[in-house]
């Protein structure tokens, strides 16, 4: 091959060199001149970063539809990313600024306690909403009575399944606490509208130092019942030269000062053609411990004993009395707790009477909370009750 038809020519690859002829070179972007004698002089011409990327787009085997298509998904995952990191970071700054809302103003410096107890005002959200209660006073100085007023409740927290509640108030004054009132049950409400007054004697010494205790209840007949709220406004705190008349919010019911002496479950059932009465025991929980073993025969004891009684007619002076006892084989028994049942009868114990009455032939069931022996006797003999059956 002779020296005027062959040229040499480079080009840069990564590591590749090549020796192309004169023909192949035609078609590249590299071309030289030789002008001999004069030292060679290379001019080359390269395209730029537009042309590198639609050739390598030309290279790809798929339509042009295609490639938009994922472009635009990557475009959209990579957008969703930095959405969720923005919302992520968001949040975070949110819960550090709820956790810096605590209130150091009033450290004293003696418990650590209040370094780390949070201001009222900055738990929002965290005493449940309860309902409010419409209530009244009225005390008569001539009769040394006052005379609490249950008018109405409103927006009651729903304690059953389907939304609702069986509300009745109870009412008694602290710290006695000897008296102790019902109002009727209703049903399947949230709203109840009660206008029921309760009297209690209370002189003008002893007015200052009461309390009164509105408690809210939730009535179920096979179960405890539950507690919706409270209302507690010592008597020193309110005017009572005229009516008072309020709303006040529900609050969470502190515990009860009495003793609790435990729960009875039995049911009645009376028959008007035969004059009888049946009375099953069914069961009692949660008695009160009244020997040293921490036992009072059984705390949680399943009874199944029935009593019949044959009466002439049921008639406002027939009550039933249900004493609970403690039995000692060694030393006297001791009483843990009575109640009553009868027309004279308050509360649940009047209710269970009523609906007995008004299902004859059917026995009726219902828990009934226990009462101490001193109170239930002190009730009775008000009435003039004597016992004409007694059953040990």
């Amino acid at each position: 091959m002779s020296k005027d038809c062959l040229t040499f020519s480079w080009e840069r690859r990564p590591f590749n060199y090549h020796l192309r002829t004169k023909e192949k070179m035609s078609s590249l972007n590299v071309t030289t001149t030789i002008n001999p004698p004069v030292t060679n002089t290379t001019q080359i011409t390269t395209t730029g970063s537009g042309g590198f990327i639609s050739n390598l787009i030309n290279k790809i085997p798929l339509p042009k539809w295609a490639l938009i298509a994922i472009a635009a998904g990557v475009g959209l995952v990579i957008l969703l990313c930095v959405i969720c990191i923005c919302v992520k970071c968001c949040c975070r700054k949110k819960k550090k600024k709820k956790k810096e809302q605590v209130n150091l103003k009033n450290l004293n410096g003696s418990t650590t306690a209040s370094l780390v107890q949070p201001d009222m005002d900055d738990l929002s959200g965290a005493e449940e909403n309860r309902g409010k209660l419409q209530y009244s006073f009225d005390y008569d100085f001539k009769k040394e009575e006052i005379t609490v007023g249950i008018i109405q409740a409103m927006d009651l927290m729903a304690m059953d399944l389907g939304g609702t509640s069986d509300p009745y108030v109870t009412v008694y004054l602290l710290p006695e606490k000897t008296q102790k009132f019902e109002t009727k049950v209703y049903r399947r409400t949230l709203n109840p509208i009660f206008k029921e007054r309760f009297t209690f004697k209370a002189s003008q010494a002893e007015i200052a130092d009461k309390t009164v205790v509105m408690q809210v209840y939730d009535f179920n007949r096979f179960s405890k019942h539950d507690i919706i709220g409270e209302v507690r406004i010592p008597l020193n705190t309110v005017n009572l030269n005229h009516v008072v008349e309020e709303w006040r919010d529900l609050t969470c019911a502190l515990k009860d000062e009495q003793v609790k002496l435990g729960d009875i479950c039995f049911s009645l059932r009376y028959v008007p053609t035969s004059n009888k009465l049946t009375i099953v025991i069914l069961e009692a929980k949660n008695l009160r411990i009244m020997d040293k073993d921490g036992l009072s025969v059984s705390s949680q004891p399943t009874l199944t004993p029935s009593y019949v009684f044959f009466l002439l007619y049921i008639t406002e002076k027939v009550q039933l009395v249900i004493s609970v006892w403690d039995h000692d084989k060694l030393s006297k028994n001791d009483a843990i707790g009575k109640l009553f049942l009868g027309c004279d009868a308050t509360g649940n114990q009047l209710r269970h009477w009523s609906d007995m009455l008004a299902n004859p032939r059917r026995p009726i069931a219902q828990w009934h909370t226990l009462q101490p022996k001193e109170e239930v006797d002190k009730a009775l003999k008000a009435l003039g009750m004597k016992s004409r059956f007694q059953i040990f």
